[in-house]
């Protein structure tokens, strides 16, 4: 399995993961002009996109989707809900839950928590590779820690510091206290914890994702997940922060 975001912040957010017959987008958040050019840029034609999974409907997810699916036709999952709130006409969307691809993909989908009707994160497995990604969510139920743990890559959600967002003065209290809550998004000391709960022997790359540009910075991310994996007696460096107009590199996990 190989997996770059191509994107990925308020403006917009893509992921590309790349299995042995399958490549497969992770919401298309941006424009298709800029989803083409990247995947170009790492050899892959868009036209060999075959599955796309859609997190939510926020525009920051789904920009790009109608336009990339009008020219590429891939087979799209989401849900319902998220296909009604997107008010999108997508005539290839399947609403399939989990989904056994071929005798050697797996993709489940992961329940979480937002201002949304509905959002999903997913897990995929390969073989003996496998990724979560989790990003748009204000926490994760405990009770499926054992189905998301100790998988080879993760790309998670670590938004914002939260002394810088309290004393951001572009920001109104009820929005803060939105973004704080259970249907907001992740602080860097929330995906911290959780990441030490999750990740194993069998993990090979945490890529930090969803940074908000004006209450969060690359340093606070990476500082506050290293002290506290720390704190926690664990020794993991493979850390990479994904950034809203810059692809990360193609991991292979």
């Amino acid at each position: 399995m190989r997996v770059c975001v191509l994107s990925s912040g308020s403006k917009g957010n893509c992921t590309y993961v790349e299995t042995k017959n399958h490549k497969i987008l992770i919401d298309i958040g941006t424009s298709c002009l800029y989803v083409e050019k990247s995947l170009k840029s790492i050899g892959i034609n868009p036209d060999e996109i075959d599955i796309i999974l859609i997190t939510h409907a926020h525009i920051d997810h789904v920009k790009g989707l109608k336009v990339f699916c009008k020219k590429y036709k891939p087979l799209v999952y989401i849900s319902d809900k998220i296909l009604n709130e997107s008010k999108l006409n997508i005539e290839s969307a399947s609403k399939d839950e989990v989904v056994q691809i071929d005798s050697d993909i797996k993709i489940s989908s992961i329940n979480l928590s937002h201002d949304v009707t509905d959002i999903k994160g997913y897990k995929i497995e390969e073989g003996n590779s496998s990724m979560v990604y989790i990003t748009d969510t204000g926490y994760i139920n405990e009770n499926i820690f054992d189905s998301i743990s100790n998988k080879s890559l993760y790309v998670f959600e670590s938004n914002h510091d939260v002394e810088k967002l309290m004393n951001n003065p572009n920001y109104p209290h009820h929005t803060k206290i939105r973004i704080l809550g259970d249907k907001g998004h992740l602080s860097n000391n929330d995906s911290a914890y959780y990441l030490t709960k999750l990740i194993g022997d069998n993990t090979k790359h945490i890529i930090l994702a969803h940074l908000s540009e004006q209450n969060n910075t690359e340093r606070l991310a990476l500082d506050t997940l290293i002290n506290v994996l720390n704190k926690k007696n664990i020794n993991f460096k493979n850390i990479t922060i994904a950034k809203q107009n810059e692809m990360t590199e193609l991991f292979k996990v």
